[in-house]
């Protein structure tokens, strides 16, 4: 039998961000029962950590208004909520193995109708990519910072935008990297002062932290 579960339809009332789906853990059937919820009453829901081999499963029943996208294990049931009038998000990658984290934050975004701007490769062992890029960078109110190893681009970019920076740190790295530890501590303890930190490969929770950023920027302007 599929345990009872409750979605949480008045979130976005309240915060402003409606309830995602946490796949990792649950089982094909919890989430197909979920998913026959949602379309009963909002017809769109975000999922995130949904593997192939589940999406696979999911497709004979719902693959048809699931948009999945594999690189950062995510799906849209639905339509995204309309575009909001907000500036553009800019999400920062420090390299390409840092997409499918930025990828999330990216998904998170569009499911919410926030606009925003991917900035991918631009790692300090190549810092004048980073430098190309930065006027662009600069215009986006909002920076989320995706970068494992040492997280060194976190401080560099917190030292060079004036706008709030929101640091994601990844898994990637060898060794004491430590599956995105050392980033996470580089990030606490970086220097720039003002940068805010999620947890390790958290590309949702950095999205999320972002959209109430720039919704409560568009608020205060009305």
């Amino acid at each position: 039998m599929t345990p009872e579960f409750k979605v949480d339809f008045e979130r976005g009332a309240r915060i402003g961000l409606d309830e995602a789906l946490f796949c990792e853990s649950k089982t094909v059937d919890q989430i197909s029962a979920i998913v026959d919820a949602v379309q009963a009453r909002t017809g769109r829901l975000l999922l995130t950590r949904l593997d192939d081999t589940k999406y696979q499963a999911l497709f004979a029943r719902h693959g048809a208004q699931l948009d999945f996208d594999p690189l950062s294990r995510t799906a849209i049931l639905g339509q995204p909520h309309p575009t909001l009038p907000t500036a553009a998000v800019a999400i920062v990658m420090a390299g390409t193995s840092d997409l499918p984290v930025g990828r999330e934050s990216a998904r998170t975004l569009v499911f919410a109708g926030q606009p925003y701007r991917e900035y991918a490769d631009v790692g300090v062992a190549g810092l004048w990519r980073l430098l190309e890029r930065i006027e662009d960078i600069r215009s986006s109110p909002v920076v989320i910072v995706a970068a494992g190893m040492d997280a060194a681009l976190v401080s560099v970019v917190g030292g060079l935008v004036s706008g709030a920076v929101i640091a994601l740190p990844t898994s990637v790295g060898y060794g004491v990297a430590r599956g995105g530890a050392t980033a996470l501590r580089a990030a606490l303890a970086s220097c720039a002062p003002g940068v805010s930190v999620v947890n390790i490969d958290n590309g949702y929770g950095a999205a999320c932290a972002a959209l109430r950023i720039s919704l409560a920027m568009a608020a205060s302007q009305k």
